[in-house]
């Protein structure tokens, strides 16, 4: 028997914001504190998020040793969204599970999404979470533009169908009940996942490919800073 996922009428989503990376490609430079524009990368993640509807609450997963920053900054803001921060684990997978625990008992789904990821639009975020309501689960994400080339040895042995491959961005968003069984299948099954769509995948659930933007890129390196600058004049919040 399937499983009916309806179309919220009221925020029911909450949106887990994942910052506890170790900035390794960096240099060492917190990127989710970084200025972007005129604010930081955090801030203009939250912000974004409170454009939503759909979304109820935030919850930031960040490290430890950066709670009082993080803190100072997310009560700098003023937002008008109720916003908890959370300690982060030792992996991605043990960081969005602790965020998972901060939820309200009242959200009916979760989002997931890269604090390093802050050109987001607010309206791709509520087509994901449309979709979500409808499939139990969906992704952001856009097609591949390159060939892609399988290679083992320095030798190329496979060239996936171009068409069927997708980049997989975030928001990923899933049914709260649905995200909780995958959980705890990968804790019981000592399962690790740098994904959650792939978390999900696992108990046998197939998650919808909402398609986004090629703007949504995830902060990674210092490069990617000069290209989210550049993009910012484009991206522009109300």
């Amino acid at each position: 028997m399937s499983t009916k996922f309806s179309t919220p009428t009221v925020a029911d989503t909450a949106l887990i914001l994942v910052c506890a990376g170790n900035a390794t490609r960096m240099g060492g430079i917190h990127k989710i504190l970084h200025p972007l524009g005129n604010e930081t990368v955090l801030s203009r993640s939250l912000r974004t998020f409170c454009h939503c509807k759909s979304v109820m609450e935030l919850v930031v997963v960040g490290r430890e040793q950066d709670r009082e920053a993080f803190l100072t900054a997310i009560n700098a803001l003023s937002l008008p969204l109720s916003i908890t921060f959370v300690a982060g684990g030792v992996t991605r997978q043990e960081s969005v599970k602790n965020g998972f625990a901060a939820v309200s008992d009242s959200a009916e789904y979760v989002a997931v999404h890269d604090g390093a990821r802050p050109l987001v639009h607010p309206e791709d975020i509520e087509r994901v979470i449309h979709d979500a309501h409808v499939f139990g689960g969906a992704t952001l994400g856009v097609p591949v533009k390159d060939t892609i080339k399988v290679v083992e040895d320095g030798l190329i042995i496979d060239t996936p169908y171009r068409p069927s491959l997708y980049i997989t961005q975030t928001p990923q968003v899933f049914q709260r009940t649905l995200y909780a069984k995958a959980m705890q299948f990968a804790i019981d099954h000592a399962l690790d996942f740098t994904d959650d769509c792939q978390l999900v995948e696992a108990i046998g659930h197939k998650i919808a490919m909402t398609t986004g933007r090629y703007s949504n890129l995830k902060l990674t390196t210092t490069e990617d800073f000069l290209l989210a600058e550049a993009l910012l004049p484009q991206e522009s919040l109300p």
